[in-house]
């Protein structure tokens, strides 16, 4: 299973697929979601950091970096 840093705390959050889980059928997760914000710029948060994003306005890069 690979990993990536949160684009918002920078922990390290796994990421399943890929050739490591081509011949298995465990039921890995991802620990986490690339999502494109309202300013149209791409961030990959964690769960934890996604649940802490502002939910009455439309999130932007600057939110992502105040977490």
């Amino acid at each position: 299973m690979a990993n990536r840093p949160c684009d918002g705390c920078g922990e390290r959050v796994s990421i399943a697929g890929g050739i490591a889980n081509l011949w298995s059928f465990d039921g890995d997760s991802t620990d986490g979601l690339t999502l494109e914000l309202a300013d149209g710029s791409e961030h990959f948060l964690c769960y934890d950091c996604i649940e802490r994003l502002p939910d009455d306005v439309e999130p932007t890069a600057e939110d992502v970096a105040d977490l």
